[in-house]
């Protein structure tokens, strides 16, 4: 059955830009969609993995190398010699709850051990991952053992396996993209600090809007590849967009008034380090690119300063106030 396509998906604006953003600029650091049960998380962000335009690899590399640049820590390319290469689809991997240690990092390769008496590495699912999407769907129940496994591999971009005598470095950068319900448990500060855009995801409260998604999901379903043809031309012009914003992105420039309202913005929310203001810079950019625009605006920090700092905010025991609502309260001043 096709994937639901992401033109088609209704309401939930801040989840698909976000994701457009982190498709547009991997550095922004991920996404996490938290919200309610049966809203499209993770609907919206397969259909995102179905609509990336595919990439340049280097054929036969487990870790998906860049042709032009591999990876120093790529054991398949350090080799050198000529380089074929071939597209193929965006990596998008799902990382189950129940996965073990060596099914995400990787271990030895049984079978040749075996047969042939040669200590061989069997890639685990961070390989797999290496220059597209690792997808964890209720990322607040991962266990801990694999939280630090995670951070470690996020801050460095490489995955260290040692494990029955191997000892092994390869390439491990990736966009960290988790979806939960708050409901059944919070996610560690230590990751949800790692995630760049943190978006919240509401059911509809208005009745067109219900029906619309009702009627969408139904005709999917009735029809899954009728449907997805009739989508087929947005769908395209949403690829295109993608596209045209990664290639723009390198000249989109952030003036200094708009650096010194991200700093206002943060130092008013008191958020701690300064990951809060890159963030914040980085994810404008990326949509000042997406729309067209040569250079970042105060247009661009309101609509993402939500999504970029509203994980990053200590607790007040006084403002009983929500995340979004402080961030909002701050943009009004910032912004007066």
């Amino acid at each position: 059955m096709p994937t639901f396509p992401f033109s088609a998906i209704v309401g939930q604006d801040e989840m698909r830009q976000a994701l457009l953003i982190a498709a547009v600029d991997p550095a922004v650091g991920g996404v996490l969609v938290f919200g309610d049960r049966g809203t499209g998380k993770s609907t919206a962000i397969r259909a995102l993995a179905a609509l990336l335009p595919p990439m340049r690899a280097v054929v036969a590399c487990p870790y998906n190398c860049d042709p032009d640049s591999p990876a120093e820590s790529c054991p398949h390319c350090a080799a050198g010699g000529p380089r074929k290469s071939h597209k193929t689809p965006v990596p998008v991997v799902d990382l189950p709850l129940g996965a073990t240690e060596d099914r995400v990092v990787g271990t030895l390769d049984l079978e040749r051990a075996l047969g042939a008496g040669v200590k061989a590495f069997e890639p685990g699912l961070l390989a797999r991952a290496n220059r597209g999407f690792l997808y964890i769907d209720e990322v607040n129940l991962l266990e801990d053992h694999l939280v630090d496994l995670l951070l470690d591999v996020a801050a460095s971009g490489v995955n260290t396996v040692e494990r029955e005598g191997l000892s092994l470095r390869h390439p491990a950068r990736f966009v960290l993209v988790g979806s939960g319900n708050p409901e059944e448990g919070e996610l560690r500060p230590q990751l949800l600090d790692r995630f760049g855009l943190a978006c919240e995801v509401v059911t509809p409260r208005d009745i067109p809007t219900r029906i619309a998604v009702v009627r969408a999901r139904d005709a999917y379903e009735r029809d899954p590849e009728g449907f997805c043809a009739a989508r087929a031309g947005e769908e395209r012009k949403i690829q295109k967009r993608i596209l045209l914003a990664r290639e723009r992105l390198p000249s989109v420039t952030v003036p200094d008034a708009a650096l010194e309202r991200a700093a206002r913005l943060c130092l008013a929310l008191g958020t701690d380090g300064l990951r809060g203001e890159l963030t914040l810079m980085r994810t404008a950019r990326a949509l000042a690119a997406l729309d067209g625009a040569v250079a970042v605006t105060d247009d661009h920090i309101r609509r993402i300063a939500p999504a970029s700092l509203r994980h990053r905010l200590r607790r007040n025991p006084l403002d009983e106030s929500g995340s979004t609502a402080r961030v909002e309260r701050a943009l009004a001043e910032v912004f007066a």
